[in-house]
């Protein structure tokens, strides 16, 4: 196998307890950061404008870069190292949200104008997703790999579970001007922890490059990025990544379950969640409490895969595969709310357990020079696939709630045991 060193790897173990803790506050504020952002670019459009298209076109002016970028992005991770990427990403992050809070403070911004900066907002993404998640082989011992993603990851459902909240009781106290810069203001904090890996990498010597076997921990592994001395083209690179994680069996076979699973759970929750509260649980407003029980359930379960990492790893992907099947399924019978945030309840559960394990296992198991490829996979994996989702609510909600969760809890239950039936993703440890 032909080799050529990347960027510089990580040290692993010169990066102290304090590092490490600034490093996972860093990607844990980060989180915090894009769940209140979200809801005050959700309001201040609607200030600017009537509710309808114009909250869309923002929204989708952040999801296209960040969905059309992932993949080069990937490439650019693995090229200049996820530590230079994910501060860049940080800082750019700043940089957008100082220039919106000026833009906001100064003028009357147009929704045009907010939308192309929300766009930049959408590129950081894009660069910052999959560096963040490759970023932390580098410098997590690989027994810990789980507990540290699981705090991350932790720190991200307790935005989503809390952000709605504070960021409307902010804006409403202190108004958008002052809100938009305290989001600035966290998301610095964010950027100065996320440069930390750089500053070791200065001042530290980097690790040898080494090859690996298919299924062995990826290590310091510097995956080729040459032919003969010649760096690839990025479209050639890209391809390389493409041909890894199709050749592999348990790369493929957990790509393949999480883009089934988006498929069949973001749209019909919310689509047919609306509907569901509507006819069976007292009204509309019974949707927010009801997706409060999702954002519940996946900090449980990031918190309980890092409390207690799995010991057989592939019955834990089928199992979480499962729950969230059966979880779907049991929305068709549900009659209250009660009985309906406990069903979502599970259904987020298991979707943050089983993220935890499949973002732990890939990094351990891909070469470290395709890492930030196979990562903005599974990035793109759990974003790219929304409006198809969407669009398979639609065609069954008008058949009714029942069917609708039916048939998607059945697909995932099914993906289940097809995830059981690959002898490589069940004999994962």
């Amino acid at each position: 196998m032909t080799m050529e060193p990347t960027a510089r790897s990580l040290p692993r173990e010169p990066l102290g307890e304090a590092h490490l803790r600034r490093l996972i506050a860093g990607q844990g504020l980060a989180a915090v950061v894009d769940a209140l952002f979200l809801i005050w670019l959700t309001l201040f459009v609607l200030k600017l404008s009537e509710p309808g298209m114009a909250t869309g076109f923002v929204l989708v002016a952040v999801a296209l870069p960040r969905a059309a970028l992932l993949l080069p992005a990937g490439v650019l991770v693995d090229r200049l190292g996820p530590a230079r990427i994910a501060a860049g990403a940080a800082w750019l992050r700043v940089a957008v949200l100082l220039a919106l809070g000026a833009l906001v403070t100064l003028t009357s911004p147009s929704v045009t104008a907010v939308a192309l900066l929300a766009a930049l907002l959408g590129v950081a993404d894009a660069a910052y997703f999959p560096a963040a998640l490759a970023l932390l082989p580098g410098v997590v011992p690989t027994e810990r790999l789980a507990r540290v993603n699981a705090l991350v990851q932790g720190a991200e459902s307790g935005g989503d579970l809390i952000g709605p909240a504070v960021a409307a009781g902010v804006i409403a106290a202190v108004g958008f001007d002052a809100t938009l810069g305290g989001i600035a203001a966290l998301a610095a904090l964010a950027a100065v922890a996320l440069s930390m890996p750089i500053r070791a990498i200065r001042s530290g010597e980097s690790m040898p490059t080494r090859a690996i076997r298919s299924g062995e921990p990826a290590g310091d592994f510097a995956d080729p990025e040459s032919v003969e001395g010649e760096q690839l083209s990025t479209a050639r690179a890209l391809g390389a990544g493409l041909s890894y994680a199709w050749r592999e069996p348990v790369v493929r076979g957990m790509l393949a379950a999480i883009a089934l699973i988006n498929i069949a759970v973001v749209g019909p929750v919310l689509v047919g969640g609306a509907v569901l509260a509507d006819q069976r649980l007292g009204g509309a407003g019974a949707l927010g409490i009801v997706l409060s029980g999702f954002g519940a359930g996946s900090l449980a379960g990031s918190l309980v895969a890092g409390w207690r990492p799995p010991a057989r790893r592939g019955w834990t992907v089928v199992g979480g595969v499962a729950a969230i099947g059966a979880g779907m399924a049991g929305l068709a019978a549900v009659g209250d709310v009660v009985a309906a945030t406990a069903v979502v309840s599970l259904i987020g559960l298991g979707s943050a357990f089983l993220g935890v394990v499949v973002v732990a296992t890939l990094q351990e198991r891909v070469p470290q020079g395709l890492l930030g490829r196979v990562l903005s996979l599974v990035v793109l994996a759990t974003v790219a696939f929304d409006p198809f989702s969407y669009t398979l609510a639609g065609v069954l909600v008008p058949l009714g709630t029942t069917m609708l969760f039916l048939v998607c809890g059945s697909a995932v239950l099914t993906c289940a045991a097809l995830v059981a039936l690959s002898p490589a993703i069940r004999s994962l440890r």
